[in-house]
């Protein structure tokens, strides 16, 4: 006669062999917990790859170095002076011309040496020039100051003279002229009175071009 205890209440199933052994199967299968495993959670004690101190954490990203500072030249920064602006003031500097001399130093070191030389290649050979301060030959002006003037005179077809006059003692001031033949001059003319600024070689120019205007030179 069967056991009654193998026998289960009306309408329950009993369990398969299979789903008695399943818990043990799994468990048999199942990973070992006693061992590390590897995963892609940072964990508590990992230090983190972004923190600022570097010595704390090797880790950690180093910050880039500085770009260096470029420097001035040296010749700017003591002046003050951009290189441009001391370039051009350096030009600025120039050597004073022989017309910024004193009067009387420019005409008997500069003047009357060209004059000579420029006459002399005209054909005069007896030239004889001189630099005096006295009155003006001319009537008329008798009463009147005295004035530097350049007196030039040579024998040529009889005596022939000329007188330029400096009544200002400045060579960009009023000038006059005057010339004779054995006789008084009797007339003062102007001269070089519609040039803006007088140079050396204007002022030698202008006078061998009145002689010339006179006939006194070359073949005249």
């Amino acid at each position: 006669m069967a056991d009654p205890t193998n026998h289960n209440q009306a309408g329950e199933v009993a369990p398969s062999t299979v789903d008695q052994q399943a818990p043990s199967v799994a468990e048999e299968h199942a990973p070992s917990t006693d061992s590390p495993e590897a995963t892609d959670l940072p964990t508590a004690n990992a230090p983190d790859p972004k923190a600022a101190n570097p010595e704390d954490n090797p880790n950690a990203a180093k910050p880039a170095a500085a770009s260096p500072k470029r420097e001035k030249p040296a010749a700017a920064a003591e002046t003050g002076e951009k290189p441009a602006a001391a370039a051009k003031t350096a030009k600025k500097e120039k050597a004073p011309s022989v017309e910024d001399k004193p009067f009387v130093e420019f005409i008997e070191q500069d003047y009357l040496p060209a004059l000579q030389k420029a006459i002399a290649q005209q054909g005069v050979q007896d030239l004889q020039v001189s630099f005096a301060k006295q009155k003006v030959p001319i009537t008329g002006f008798e009463s009147a100051e005295e004035c530097w003037q350049i007196i030039g005179s040579w024998k040529e077809k009889g005596q022939r003279q000329f007188n330029l006059y400096f009544p200002e003692e400045d060579i960009q001031g009023k000038k006059g002229f005057s010339c004779n033949e054995g006789k008084k001059p009797s007339t003062l003319e102007s001269f070089l009175i519609d040039e803006r600024k007088i140079t050396l070689d204007l002022l030698v120019f202008g006078l061998v071009q009145r002689l010339d205007g006179q006939k006194w030179l070359g073949i005249n």
